[in-house]
């Protein structure tokens, strides 16, 4: 059997609006849906912590959506689509590896276009928050750990799962190949940092959004090929977390 004769059973790509809507809605709701978990948590548990950008509101956000996520998840893979989601360790190659190098990469390539203006003036950055030990440690246990389990499953493995079954189809070019599912939702998931247009100026803003696409076909590639989201939760922290890492060493955090 030839290559050819191997890829003639794979579905043609086609646009169905239906699954395109539904990963839509499901990638700007989820978000939603899991601040109002953290709204009404906040206040059914008496925490004290006040709705809005602080770090204690994010972690309760994050925490919303997983749960909200994770509840989409067991719906569908028991309804109308019974998808291997890629929760649980990768039953072929890891791509641990790459994770961690091209984490590292991106947590670089931010810092730069997030902070290229302090860069070229060789100024401060501001980053938002007293370098208290709090805050040093809570959002370096948050970029390194806590963010990637908390945004890879709603949106690598809840929403490209869901549209790869729904609305199959490859890119092919050359020796690479993916499923268009990821892509889209690469898109989505750019778009939802598009709010850094509002706080920064447009080159920046525009910078995020070019590698918060890039970083998202690359998860959802990992995500493909290992059928797990393993790896793209570690390339997610590992890019998060040497951005702060990067921010606090230059704000002499770790001088002696």
């Amino acid at each position: 059997m030839t290559a050819t004769e191997l890829t003639s059973d794979e579905p043609r790509f086609r646009l169905r609006i239906v699954p395109l809507i539904v990963t839509a809605a499901l990638g700007y709701g989820v978000p939603i849906a899991g601040a109002y978990v953290a709204f009404y948590s906040i206040g059914l548990f008496h925490l004290g912590i006040e709705p809005g950008g602080n770090l204690g509101w994010l972690y309760m956000q994050h925490a919303g959506q997983l749960l909200v996520a994770l509840l989409a998840i067991a719906a569908l893979k028991y309804t109308f689509v019974p998808a291997d989601y890629g929760l649980h360790w990768p039953r072929e190659k890891t791509y641990i590896g790459p994770a961690i190098l091209w984490g590292i990469f991106f947590g670089v390539l931010m810092t730069v276009v997030d902070y290229a203006p302090q860069i070229i003036a060789h100024t401060r950055p501001d980053i938002g928050f007293p370098l208290t030990p709090g805050n040093i440690w809570g959002w370096t246990f948050f970029e390194g750990v806590y963010v990637g389990p908390t945004e890879e499953i709603p949106f690598r493995a809840l929403l490209v799962t869901y549209l790869a079954a729904t609305m199959p189809g490859k890119l092919r070019m050359g020796r690479f190949n993916m499923n268009w599912a990821g892509i889209i939702v690469a898109v989505i998931f750019a778009l939802l940092h598009a709010t850094s247009f509002d706080t920064r100026n447009w080159p920046e803003a525009l910078g995020q959004q070019f590698y918060a696409f890039a970083l998202g076909v690359l998860y959802a590639y990992w995500l493909e090929k290992s059928k797990s989201v393993i790896a793209p939760i570690i390339g997610h922290n590992v890019s998060d977390v040497v951005e702060y890492l990067i921010l606090f060493a230059w704000l002499g955090v770790f001088s002696f």
